[in-house]
């Protein structure tokens, strides 16, 4: 399985963004069946900061990272200093995001979504593999192609990877993944429905990012697929992309246009209107995006950090004093310093680093 999945390769990196979710497969190929490590809490792991991490959140005051094995970091003092979370389970976790400052949800593999009402202190699993088959089975009545899917994912278990999440508020949310897998909650997460019937994804690609500007909402992955919502995420429709490329990342522009991002350094914006160009960027996949007070941070599979540029000026290059490393997240903090996850872990780059500019 994931032969063809093209981000964070098994967590050996190398390439970096060459297959994310190959680690799945050797989960469940493993000494441990995926459905262990589904009902194995997370250990407590005195490293933990320094682990392969994959997603970061802020909202206010507090920083959420997650990652391998389950880790779930929380930092109140701007990255400082983090302490690990209660996890019920041990799969990697591949993205985490706040609605509110205590509502926060997280998803990995095996098809998890994990909830916390407490800011991210404890977690509780609201979906994994298991319950998303039985849904893609009750959701498949007559429609052929969606009987065929529910076929294939019963017959391969429950590890497909969930790969990125938005949620509009604390009742509406949205996760897709793996082989065009996306699923919807009015709820909370207390009930989830299959979303595979209403997006224009007849091949099943592989979703890897979500933006959102209020009720439009975009799916980007991969072999330059996009396809948009304008009914609050309840149906989507293709997009003709300017390139055949994978995305990685997907952000919300000041200006009221969309950045898309991925493949050898291949950045777009979205006017409303079309696709243009965004120059700049080495030949390198960029992997990861956040919103900062200067703007739009991207960074790629190399461990370069952008300030993202428009049409007319190129992005520039944020020159670090420490090593590159891949970076697989990124989110900013309220005094304007950068949070950094990936394979060496979580780092914080301070803001007047990034306010200096190329080098």
């Amino acid at each position: 399985m994931f032969a063809h999945m093209n981000r964070w390769h098994g967590f050996a990196l190398a390439p970096v963004l060459a297959g994310c979710m190959t680690a799945a497969g050797a989960m469940a190929a493993g000494p441990a069946p995926m459905t262990d490590v589904l009902d194995r809490p997370a250990a407590q792991d005195r490293q933990a900061p320094r682990r392969v991490l994959l997603g970061l959140d802020r909202m206010g005051g507090r920083a959420i990272a997650v990652g391998e094995r389950g880790i779930v970091l929380l930092s109140d003092d701007g990255g400082k200093a983090w302490r690990q979370a209660q996890v019920p389970v041990s799969v990697t976790l591949t993205a985490v995001r706040f609605a509110t400052p205590q509502q926060a949800w997280a998803i990995g593999h095996g098809g998890v979504v994990l909830h916390s009402a407490d800011g991210g202190a404890t977690w509780r699993r609201q979906l994994d593999g298991r319950s998303i088959i039985r849904l893609l089975d009750a959701a498949a009545g007559e429609n052929a192609a969606l009987a065929a899917t529910a076929r294939q994912f019963a017959a391969d278990g429950p590890d497909k990877p969930l790969l990125d999440l938005h949620f509009y508020d604390t009742k509406r949310g949205i996760v897709a993944g793996a082989y065009g897998l996306a699923l919807r909650t009015d709820d909370g997460g207390a009930t989830w429905q299959v979303l595979n019937g209403a997006i224009d994804n007849p091949d099943g690609l592989h979703v890897y990012a979500i933006a959102a500007r209020g009720e439009e909402t975009w799916l980007a992955g991969e072999q330059g697929y996009i396809a948009r919502s304008l009914d609050g995420g309840r149906s989507f429709t293709r997009v003709p992309a300017p390139y055949r490329g994978t995305w990685f990342t997907a952000r919300p522009l000041s200006d009221g246009g969309l950045l898309f991002a991925g493949l050898r350094g291949n950045a777009f914006r979205w006017s409303g209107q079309g696709f243009e160009q965004l120059p700049g960027y080495a030949p390198v996949s960029l992997s990861a995006s956040a919103t900062g007070k200067g703007g739009v941070l991207l960074a790629d599979q190399a461990g370069h950090l952008y300030r993202a540029g428009t049409a007319q000026q190129p992005a520039r290059m944020v020159k670090l004093a420490t090593a590159p490393a891949p970076v697989a997240a990124l989110a900013t903090t309220a005094e304007g310093d950068v949070l950094v996850a990936g394979v060496r872990g979580v780092s914080r780059i301070p803001v007047a680093v990034i306010k200096g500019g190329a080098p």
